[in-house]
């Protein structure tokens, strides 16, 4: 149960979260459990309805919800979604902001959170950390989440206390642009180790012994790691709702990786495979698919 006397108490800011989607219910649910006062906003209301009857607030507006909040954190699909929801109709930028906060948690481009910031401050004063999110579904309901900012230093330790209570770890990794570009690397990391744990899984499924076992056999090896006590079961037995991510997420962040390594001059050929992995994964399985489907790519035809 929430502890009521963080509600709204001296020193305690009121908070706004917009985009209710796989992330950003569970991590609203969290800000809500430790007592903090949320406002909310999606463009669909039936993902509004259940935040509310657990003591949200509900924002008509974008620009509604930054009227009624401190501190704004979103997380929405992409950096069109991000500008329509700051500079659209009734948008973010259409509200008061000086003393304010934008804390984003979408994964995009780099150069366009340096953009959409500059932009923001311009129309009227509020802050902006970029902030995106690693850890899945799973990561924002039991607030395990890894997330890189960046930002002011400042802004970074006024948001540090409601951040935590919705992840694990919060990391300045250095002015507006450096969270995005952190997010990339660890993209490559986990992009490359979902087409590789799904190789693995496949031989061991054709050469005969128990995939399942895998993660139990290797526990504590060189080769063990969180994705593989986690997605190595989840492609053995079919588990795909809720997805962990969407395929199209996943091929957004690494088409990304490699807009970045092109102009920085950085060869990425494993992010490059991986990329193309999972276009084939999409176009055979659908945007909306879990990315872990990328399994099924190996499958035999019957």
């Amino acid at each position: 149960m929430a502890d009521v006397s963080k509600a709204n108490p001296q020193g305690v800011e009121r908070l706004g979260y917009l985009g209710l989607g796989l992330m950003g219910t569970p991590m609203t649910r969290r800000l809500l459990k430790a007592g903090y006062q949320v406002t909310v906003w999606n463009r669909s209301e039936g993902k509004v309805a259940p935040l509310v009857k657990t003591g949200a607030k509900r924002a008509a507006t974008p620009r509604d919800l930054l009227a009624n909040s401190e501190i704004v954190f979103m997380c929405v699909t992409d950096a069109a979604a991000v500008e329509e929801v700051i500079f659209g109709p009734e948008g973010l930028a259409a509200a008061p902001g000086a003393g304010k906060l934008v804390v984003d948690f979408s994964s995009i481009h780099p150069d366009a959170a340096r953009d959409l910031a500059t932009r923001l401050k311009t129309a009227n004063g509020a802050g902006w950390i970029d902030a995106p999110v690693s850890g899945g579904t799973k990561g924002a309901e039991e607030g395990t989440l890894a997330i890189m900012a960046g930002g002011e230093a400042a802004d970074i330790e006024r948001a540090r206390p409601y951040v935590l209570a919705m992840a694990r770890r919060f990391t300045h990794m250095g002015p507006t642009g450096s969270g995005q570009t952190t997010k990339l690397c660890n993209q490559v990391i986990v992009g490359c180790a979902m087409a590789v744990l799904a190789e693995a899984t496949r031989l061991a499924v054709n050469a005969g012994i128990d995939a399942n076992r895998l993660p139990e056999a290797l526990a504590g090896g060189f080769a063990d790691s969180i994705p593989l006590q986690l997605f190595v079961p989840r492609m053995v037995q079919g588990i795909h709702s809720p997805p962990l991510g969407h395929i199209a997420t996943m091929l957004k962040d690494l088409d990304t990786v490699a807009d970045v390594a092109q102009t920085t001059s950085t060869p990425v050929p494993m992010a490059s495979l991986a990329g193309q992995l999972f276009r084939l994964a999409k176009a055979a399985r659908g945007a909306d698919a879990d990315a872990l489907e990328i399994y099924k790519l190996s499958a035999a035809e019957r």
